[in-house]
């Protein structure tokens, strides 16, 4: 299996102001030292302003890769420093944007992650940017990070390994959910839920639309 290391954990630096019904955002994320707890809603003392977007229990935490952050870098021409898109965990090593669904990630000892879905870009990550078009760019380049929800609790800290301890042989990712699924990926994930592959809130409601062809693949029941 894969692995890497967490190279930073990032929490609320100050709520932003937004224009939604919220009033508020939480994307204003930095890197701080030490370790810091990890529990069901994510990180000790950090915020989730709107759960019903960007939080609750399948959207505890969100992972964004050094390795997109460093393409952004260069295709914006300015640093993209650890918490900079608002992600709670910088990684590096692995590759959160094409993580699997179900996909579990060991972290130090103790805790353990389960991926769940993509990040979806949003007016107020557009506005944090201030980039034109940001929403657009962002969602065309597909280095989208992944949110994960909590199965073990513990204590991380940066510096400490990432492994990706077990994967789901669907091989269903975070990028095909945001790109649209296939009828054989919507057939593929639908049965791994059958099976008794946890699959969040989210999914489950992608997979409650029909993919493009009705059609099951070849050779299914």
């Amino acid at each position: 299996m894969t692995s890497g290391s967490l190279l930073a954990i990032c929490r609320v630096h100050a709520l932003r102001p937004t224009s939604d019904a919220v009033g508020v955002s939480a994307i204003d994320k930095r890197a701080v030292e030490g370790p810091v707890k990890v529990y069901a809603l994510g990180l000790t003392g950090d915020v989730q302003a709107d759960r019903r977007h960007h939080g609750g229990e399948s959207k505890a935490v969100y992972a964004y890769s050094q390795e997109d952050a460093d393409w952004w870098a260069a295709e914006l021409g300015e640093s993209v420093p650890p918490g900079r898109f608002g992600e709670n965990l910088r990684v590096s090593g692995i590759d959160a944007s094409h993580a699997v669904i179900g996909e579990q990630w060991r972290i130090g000892t103790d805790v353990v992650l389960e991926v769940t879905c993509p990040r979806t870009p949003c007016r107020n990550f557009a506005q944090y940017m201030g980039q034109p078009r940001w929403v657009a760019r962002f969602a065309a380049a597909g280095r989208l990070g992944t949110y994960l929800r909590v199965v073990s609790r513990g204590s991380i800290q940066a510096g400490d390994s990432v492994e990706v301890i077990s994967r789901p042989d669907h091989g269903v990712t975070v990028a095909d959910v945001f790109q649209g699924l296939s009828p054989e990926q919507h057939y593929r994930l639908s049965e791994a839920g059958e099976a008794g592959t946890y699959l969040s809130p989210e999914i489950r409601k992608v997979l409650r639309r029909k993919p493009a062809a009705e059609e099951a693949p070849a050779g299914a029941v």
